[in-house]
Order: structure tokens, then sequence, then C-alpha cells
């Protein structure tokens, strides 16, 4: 693996994927999360704005 993909490993292992009760999924770095998240369905606008709405990235249809 090239220290490219060493990098990209680890920053993934750092991520958790949310689904909230939407049904829209996030993916957020664990300590911007960590001891807020009480319930995963239940992110706050505040979380939302400290992780990535996937559905900006691939689309509402994925």
């Amino acid at each position: 693996m090239s220290m490219r993909g060493d990098i990209i490993s680890k920053e993934y292992q750092k991520m958790v994927w949310v689904h909230d009760k939407d049904g829209k999924e996030y993916a957020c770095y664990v300590d911007d999360l960590k001891g807020k998240l009480k319930a995963k369905e239940d992110l706050s606008d505040e979380e939302k704005e400290s992780c990535m709405d996937l559905s900006q990235v691939v689309g509402e249809s994925w």
C-alpha cells in the first residue's frame, strides 16, 4: 500500500456512518461526536454540521 493509501486508511478508521431518523446518512469523525451522540437517530443540527451529508456527495438516489 502506498503512503497515500495508508493515510486514507487511517482517516477512514476514525470515522463512523450515522443514519438519522429521516433516513439520511452522514459520515462523521468519532472525535467530533464523542460524548455528544446519545442515539444515532438523534443527530442534532450541530452534530450534522460537523459531519458530511453523504446525499450531497453521492446523490439522493444512492
